[in-house]
């Protein structure tokens, strides 16, 4: 049975996993304040670490109040592996499980990842060259890439499902819901 995808005018569900710097992440940490929660593919993947990259870079551009929240379908000690390099100012977790992945219906489909290695060659090339290569592969290769804008009020603002591996909500419609 697939689960039905989340809305706009949805009530976020709060996550509680942990992060590589060996936390566990607390949802009231952003309790009453906006924020964007992502699911990413395995640690490994180069999309994914290209992202995380430009958002770490451009992360001042982001209102004083916001943050992002990164998941990934990948163990925890694979994730610190591949993305303690980041330096992340907003934490990287791990759902080994995918329990967050299903109760936010990520979608996994392999029309999207060859639709994203051959649209996006480019990108996947610089990514790549920047040294992110899928070196290990835990996790699913399948699984497609989600973005939530969550208000103050924990309520989602704006639901975007990748179409394919390397599609996530564009920068600058995130930057402008974090200053809002």
């Amino acid at each position: 049975m697939t689960k039905t995808r989340i809305n706009t005018g949805d009530k976020a569900i709060a996550i509680r996993l942990p992060v590589i710097d060996g936390t566990t992440f607390d949802p009231l940490s952003v309790k009453g304040k906006p924020y964007m929660l992502s699911f990413y593919r395995f640690a490994a993947c180069p999309f994914c670490n290209l992202r995380i990259h430009e958002l770490v870079k451009r992360f001042d551009e982001l209102g004083s109040d916001f943050t992002l929240l990164a998941v990934f379908d990948s163990p925890l000690d694979n994730l610190i592996h591949h993305s303690q390099k980041h330096q992340a100012p907003f934490p990287i977790m791990a759902d080994e499980s995918g329990q967050y992945y299903r109760k936010y219906a990520i979608e996994h489909s392999i029309y999207g990842m060859f639709k994203g290695m051959l649209m996006r060659a480019p990108n996947l090339i610089y990514a790549m060259l920047k040294g992110y290569l899928p070196t290990t592969f835990q996790g699913s290769l399948t699984t497609m890439p989600a973005d939530f804008l969550i208000d103050g009020n924990g309520i989602i603002a704006h639901a975007y499902y990748g179409k394919d591996e390397g599609d996530h909500l564009p920068f600058e419609q995130i930057k402008r819901f974090s200053v809002e």
